[in-house]
């Protein structure tokens, strides 16, 4: 696996879930030989035993039930553990979600994009509808999340590996927006947590209206570890080859310093020559981010 990356023409890897613990020993040696650098981990790695698929948010520190509240943390602090052996600067962290059913509200204002609903009465009933109520629903979840990040910034520092709070797709899950900023905040005097750019989950927030990228991003560039690149078709297709769907990279890259992580997150359905020749274009547009 780890050839098959390099042979495309990336070195630095982010080693990410859903890699199987059986996997491990390979990634080891592969790193022990010099193969890669591993810039960075995403949260849980590797997976759970006990889960059978790709779930990284099998877990949540936001859970009502304190044994996924603890399993949540177990597998973070190993998380944080293996990423101080592979020398990685940042873990990148999903942070949770509040009870709320995605089929009556991310899905729902989605689908009504796709039918061009969007500029419509009913479109803007339920938005509106949809944030005051993950508003007043989200400050129970809001305070578990940072209790648990509190505690593991502590090994963090420990282990000199940085905490990237990721953006995510569905206003569901936390933070949103207006938490992410309040959770920069709270920490902004600690150097160890910061915010991990998703362009495609953030995306798929613009095109259902619920924010304007390049705003956004702006506003969370003096907090930003680094980003997830990958493109999307609109309205909700991300994971996409970076340059072959809608993101107009040259002008939100403007908010991102060059010197960060640009780390390409690829649905595994990608064809390998379509990311080769992505690359190379890349390459030449952005040689500052390599």
């Amino acid at each position: 696996m780890i050839d098959e990356i390099v042979e495309m023409g990336f070195t630095n890897i982010e080693l990410s879930h859903g890699m199987m613990i059986t996997k491990l020993p390979g990634l080891q040696s592969a790193f022990k030989a010099g193969k890669f650098n591993c810039c960075g981990v995403h949260n849980y790695f590797p997976s759970p035993v006990e889960v059978m698929i790709d779930a990284p948010d099998a877990y949540e520190y936001t859970s009502h039930r304190p044994y996924d509240r603890k399993r949540a943390m177990e597998l973070t602090l190993k998380t944080l553990d293996v990423a101080a052996q592979f020398e990685a600067d940042y873990m990148v962290l999903h942070m949770g979600s509040v009870p709320m059913n995605p089929a009556r509200w991310t899905k729902k204002l989605t689908a009504m994009v796709e039918e061009e609903q969007d500029e419509t009465k009913k479109y803007e009933r339920l938005k509106a509808k949809f944030i005051k109520r993950r508003a007043k629903k989200g400050k129970l979840y809001y305070s578990r999340a940072i209790e648990a990040l509190e505690q593991i910034a502590e090994k963090a520092a420990e282990l000199g590996v940085r905490l990237a709070v990721e953006s995510r797709s569905r206003y569901e899950d936390m933070p949103t927006e207006t938490e992410m900023i309040a959770l920069q905040e709270h920490f902004k005097d600690n150097p160890w947590v910061g915010y991990w750019h998703d362009f495609g989950h953030v995306q798929l927030k613009h095109n259902i209206h619920l924010l304007d990228h390049k705003e956004w991003l702006a506003t969370m560039e003096p907090y930003l570890i680094g980003c997830h690149v990958h493109d999307v078709y609109p309205p909700k297709r991300d994971h996409r080859v970076p340059l072959t769907g809608e993101l107009d990279f040259k002008s939100l890259l403007q908010h991102v310093d060059p010197s960060l992580p640009h780390t390409w997150e690829l649905s595994p359905s990608r064809d390998k020559e379509e990311i080769k020749q992505a690359l190379e274009v890349w390459k030449a547009a952005f040689p500052e981010t390599l």
